[in-house]
């Protein structure tokens, strides 16, 4: 590694976890807790990583080992203190600083500065070396994953108390320049709409990993959540009452602070009934407690093993397959996008849909509704 002050390391969280087995011989990844990052982190990335630390994982959850002492201010990008201690901090303090920045950030954080590290520059970075290191990256990567790298460069230098290169025009206007040249149009998962799901679940049969799968596409579906949301979803999260269920997620990607918020799901009128569905896989399971959707190993035994956000996407991907759908076209967001769509087409108020949703805007709401109204009242109709 070229880092000068520090070496990013991955914590114990990054071992590979179980996976289901379907019959194609696709597995999902599953892990109890946090989600896979199989499909996030290039393995050669993390093996190089590991070995630039001598094989040590850093500790319990060290997605960032800073190294540099002395530093005035405890490094907010979850530092090794276990290992290197800052004079003078408490447990809580250190405790606290840790949990200031999401699992999943701390993993992107660390997999960007690996690439930057590959690329030959240091730590710290003159704005010439990061506006060269865009125009290395301009054709390889889409303008939000560079935007995210400069984003971990930031907080990585102001962490180690460095000049922050980020904010000079020189970095600025290579990235105007990038996106003026290439565009900033992000590709979208297909929306999985209600029709495509209820053929999808009338392939299902009756076996564990079925009824387990049917549960997971009519929740994710009606209540619009996204994967690792629906991946961390407890027991104790659902209240059955008379017209349905309550489900309440407790923390989100716009919800770091764990404010939660509750979501109604009524009785389903047609065939396929999330409430019903949720209850006969808690009913075959067994499950009283912990969480909701657990990893099945190819012989149709339960673990307690939770499913992972990567392992929701994988469950669409396989199934939707398995209806006759092209996979690449969908993700774990499918269901998210699908249900905003066919509620849109269902004539629905973007209002009730952004009650489920959790969106605070009707312009963050709007790309979710793809085309949906696009013929309806179209002005061309009106003329030819």
């Amino acid at each position: 590694m070229k880092f000068d002050r520090f070496t990013p390391v991955f914590s114990k969280d990054d071992v590979a976890a179980p996976a289901d087995t379907y019959d194609d011989g696709s597995r999902v990844a599953c892990h109890d807790g946090e989600a896979s990052r199989h499909s996030e982190i290039d393995h050669s990335v993390k093996s190089d990583m590991m070995a630039s630390s001598g094989g040590k994982t850093g500790g319990d959850k060290i997605a960032i080992n800073c190294t540099a002492r002395p530093l005035d201010e405890p490094c907010a990008i979850n530092c090794n203190f276990a290992d290197q201690p800052l004079q003078g901090l408490s447990t809580p303090v250190r405790d606290f600083v840790s949990s200031s920045i999401a699992p999943a950030t701390k993993r992107a954080y660390a997999a960007d500065l690996a690439t930057y590290a590959a690329s030959g520059r240091k730590i710290p970075s003159s704005p010439q070396d990061i506006a060269e290191f865009l125009a290395e990256k301009a054709d390889v990567y889409a303008v939000a994953t560079l935007q995210r790298h400069l984003a971990a460069l930031a907080k990585v230098h102001r962490a180690i108390g460095a000049r922050d290169p980020v904010k000079s025009e020189l970095v600025a206007s290579t990235m105007r320049g990038i996106r003026r040249t290439f565009g900033v149009a992000q590709r979208q998962a297909k929306a999985l709409l209600r029709d495509d799901l209820f053929a999808t679940l009338d392939k299902l049969g009756e076996r564990p990993k079925d009824v387990r799968d049917r549960a997971l596409l009519l929740l994710g579906f009606a209540t619009a959540m996204r994967r690792s949301e629906l991946a961390a979803l407890d027991v104790a999260d659902v209240e059955f009452i008379a017209k349905g269920m309550f489900v309440t997620i407790r923390r989100s990607k716009t919800d770091q602070e764990a404010q939660g918020r509750t979501i109604a799901v009524p009785f389903g009128r047609t065939r396929h009934c999330p409430v019903t569905a949720l209850k006969d896989w808690l009913e075959l399971a067994e499950r009283r407690e912990g969480p909701i959707f657990v990893y099945i190993d190819k012989h149709g035994n339960l673990s307690s093993w939770r499913i992972s956000g990567g392992g929701v996407g994988h469950v669409v991907k396989a199934r939707i397959a398995a209806a006759g759908y092209d996979p690449a076209l969908f993700s774990g967001h499918s269901l998210r996008a699908g249900f905003a769509t066919s509620a849109a087409q269902a004539g629905a108020s973007t209002y009730k849909i952004r009650q489920v949703t959790g969106h605070r805007s009707e312009a963050s709401l709007a790309r979710y509704i793809r085309d949906a109204d696009l013929f309806a009242d179209n002005a061309v109709a009106r003329m030819l």
